[in-house]
């Protein structure tokens, strides 16, 4: 992370969806302060306030505009939670709440002050001590968030539940050795320890854990390198955050909550600019773990709303994170004290072959046709503690836009005492084991499929009756109901029935089928929460309880969880706001889509975890006239060999 330097001149954005810069950020917090906030308060985000919608269809380049940003920070003296609202082009305050019933989430430097102090308390060094543990320095500390419980604590302190593991050495993966039964409460406003949690003194467990390159022994020498190389340069073109990439074009943004964003995603077909989705993000995520005992029944962290994958980020690296010709993006952000700071190469776009595009022999002429796929890629990849996610968006020749989550990096670990066989968890070691989890992501699409007015329709395949009809008990056919209200919409996937989701716009017909034009959700892998319907984690993440969610366009709606799940006794977002049972027909609606990630520890996703992907597709289904990949040109490869 680089600090921007004080007192840069701001350079005019090139468009209202661009970013804020860190001048401008800057100019957003100096604003803040001079109506008098003091110097407690704690900055939690500064982003751009984004136009309203039709500001954006009407938009032509060279016009002004009032750019906003919109800020949000935390008095821990008070306890309060302050939104501001600022005009850059003012430079004044358009608006100023006090919410007083509500957390932000954690900040990075309360992790760090947070492990300071706990380690300086002497009750937690002793209960270290009893673990066999003399040397605090080599003490790993994770403060999880506490959730809400229904504890007295939750309505007057901001609250971490923290976990403790040891490093062998000052490079360990400290993660291998667990201090299992230890919990530290802490309150983030004081950073007093409210209380300690010694639930009994297990062995930690001693084999290492190791995966650096360093600290593998011995690696494959038969590996042979494996180059992508672009002589002619990508086929992309990037103007500010505006992207084209063959017949595509969008913009980027990216906050310190969601992350990777994209807006205006269209395609041309055929001279014609057709809108596809305006707004994409990740709404929210929660990881729910399955075990019982006190040291980790109460983890369920939402890694989004009570952390900021945004803040999270990594700086990705060439040959590495991204292979091949790579444009970057930097992630502009503010820490707590209000100062600007960049995320260097936050965001990666780049180009992948992708196999086969389609493929046709005319076996009686023996004449062959086959073109390449090829697939545009708009990553980041976020650290959360022990776990990476990263999130990938692709977009396709064929017109097919993808979401994939590959979950990565160290699996959370306890202990448990030798001989043990745990119910609720995989053995890793003789007394390591890693607790069976899930991770939920909810995905928000704000869509405007060939215009603003859009309906969603459910698709399944039945089979039908025998018959007159179906003489030879054969056929089957695929039936679709249009959701009309938000109660209607709420939906899980059915494998068995082939379902799926359409999003038409009833006012643009296919030429030739004259069906409305539609863009289909096509699930990939996907679970329900195994929690209990009354539990804390289901109340607090009640858009898990469901795959899709249907909601009219609110700009105030952007959280799956609602706008502070930190500590939130829950009900909040989807589950609220859906009890209005308003319609979603012919208007301008957002599609949720939740999918969920269902994790048996194996042993081999141990020391570090081999990438899963989960992830959804958003594919054509009577927008285009015909395959929009037909003119797709062959290639004749430049490089490669063929042995015999």
């Amino acid at each position: 992370m680089n600090i921007i330097p004080q007192g840069v001149t701001a350079a005019k954005p090139q468009h209202p969806l661009d970013p804020l810069s860190p001048q401008e950020i800057q100019s957003a917090v100096a604003i803040v302060r001079e109506s008098g906030i003091g110097q407690a308060m704690r900055f939690v985000s500064v982003a751009l306030r984004e136009p309203e919608k039709q500001f954006i269809a009407d938009y032509q380049t060279g016009s002004t505009w009032d750019r906003q940003a919109f800020v949000i920070a935390y008095n821990p003296d008070r306890s309060e939670t302050h939104e501001w609202t600022i005009s850059l082009t003012n430079q004044n305050i358009l608006l100023h709440e006090i919410l007083r019933d509500v957390q932000p989430n954690i900040l990075l430097d309360e992790f760090i002050v947070c492990e300071e102090a706990l380690k300086a308390n002497s009750e937690y060094q002793a209960a270290v001590r009893k673990r066999g543990i003399t040397d605090m320095d080599l003490v790993m500390v994770d403060p999880w968030s506490a959730g809400n419980y229904g504890d007295e604590d939750n309505n007057r302190q901001r609250l971490v539940r923290a976990l403790s593991w040891v490093r062998q050495d000052p490079t360990d993966n400290g993660y291998a050795h667990p201090l299992e039964g230890l919990i530290a409460v802490v309150d983030l406003n004081t950073m007093a320890v409210v209380r300690i949690e010694d639930y009994g003194v297990i062995p930690v467990p001693k084999e290492s854990g190791n995966y650096a390159v360093d600290r593998v022994p011995v690696l494959r020498d038969d590996l042979k390198p494996l180059h992508v190389i672009q002589p002619e340069g990508p086929s992309f073109t990037v103007d500010g955050y505006q992207i084209r990439w063959q017949k595509w074009n969008l913009r980027i943004g990216f906050t310190s909550r969601e992350g990777l964003i994209l807006h205006t995603i269209s395609y041309e077909d055929n001279g014609r600019v057709r809108p596809i989705i305006y707004r994409a993000s990740l709404a929210e995520m929660v990881v729910p773990y399955g075990d019982p005992r006190p040291q980790h029944n109460r983890q369920n962290a939402f890694d989004a709303g009570e952390y900021g994958i945004g803040m999270l980020a990594n700086s990705l690296e060439l040959g590495c994170d991204c292979l091949g010709t790579i444009r970057y993006f930097d992630a502009h952000l503010v820490d707590s004290r209000g100062k600007p700071f960049t995320i260097k190469n936050a965001v990666c776009l780049h180009e992948e072959d992708f196999g086969t595009l389609w493929k046709h022999t005319d076996w009686r002429t023996n004449r062959p046709e086959v073109r390449r796929s090829r697939r545009l890629v708009i990553s980041s990849i976020s650290t959360v503690a022990n776990y990476e996610y990263g999130f990938f968006w692709y977009l396709y020749l064929d017109g097919t836009i993808q979401f994939e989550v590959k979950l990565t990096g160290i699996v959370n670990t306890g202990a448990v005492n030798s001989g043990d066989r745990p119910k609720y968890a995989t053995l890793l070691d003789d007394n390591l084991m890693a607790p069976i989890h899930q991770h939920f992501f909810n995905v928000r699409l704000d869509m405007q499929v060939d215009g603003p007015n859009n309906s969603v329709v459910e698709v399944h395949t039945e089979s039908e009756q025998p018959g007159s009809n179906n003489p030879l008990g054969n056929a089957f056919y695929a039936k679709s109901t249009i959701l009309q209200t938000e109660q209607e919409a709420q939906q899980i996937i059915d494998p068995f029935s082939a379902r799926y989701w359409k999003i038409i716009n009833p006012h643009v017909l296919h030429p030739k089928t004259k069906e409305p034009v539609a863009f289909k959700i096509v699930p990939g892998e996907n679970v329900l929460p195994f929690a209990h319907r009354e539990s804390s984690l289901v109340r607090r993440a009640g858009f898990i309880t469901k795959h899709l969610w249907v909601t009219p366009y609110n700009s105030q709606e952007l959280y799956a969880a609602g706008a502070y799940p930190n500590q939130h006794p829950g009900g909040a977002g989807l589950p609220s706001w859906t009890q209005q049972d308003r319609p979603i027909i012919d208007s301008d609606i957002v599609v949720w889509y939740t999918m969920g990630h269902h994790h048996v520890v194996r042993p081999e996703d141990w020391p570090v975890m081999p990438a899963a992907y989960i992830g959804f597709s958003l594919k054509p289904s009577g927008f285009f006239s015909a395959n929009p990949a037909l003119d797709v040109p062959p290639q004749s490869p430049l490089h490669g060999s063929c042995e015999v």
